[in-house]
């Protein structure tokens, strides 16, 4: 069985967005996307995070803010996706090409 489906075999998600993908799109020619390089970059108020970095709770809430900075450099719901959504993924644009 896949892993990603073993605790959740019925469950299908209505899209994908990578933000590493969104990332690498948005921001063009950082020297690194990790977390903390972004995090850097951006500069996201991360004064209400939970935790500490490192911890799962910090960097998610790290994350969908760099998620909501990057979101914010898009005109239209169709440019983010078409930035963040791999081809063949749920909710890619259809004329998306079926390989990645």
């Amino acid at each position: 069985m896949n892993p990603a489906t073993a605790h959740l075999p019925k469950w299908a998600p209505a899209g994908v967005i990578d933000t590493l993908r969104l990332a690498k799109a948005t921001y063009a020619n950082l020297p690194s996307y990790g977390l903390d390089a972004l995090i850097e970059h951006v500069q996201p108020d991360l004064s209400a995070a939970p935790a500490r970095r490192h911890r799962a709770t910090y960097d998610a809430y790290a994350t969908a803010q760099l998620l909501v900075a990057m979101a914010s450099c898009y005109e239209t719901w169709d440019q983010l996706v078409a930035a963040a959504v791999p081809p063949s993924m749920p909710g890619a644009p259809e004329e998306a090409p079926a390989l990645w």
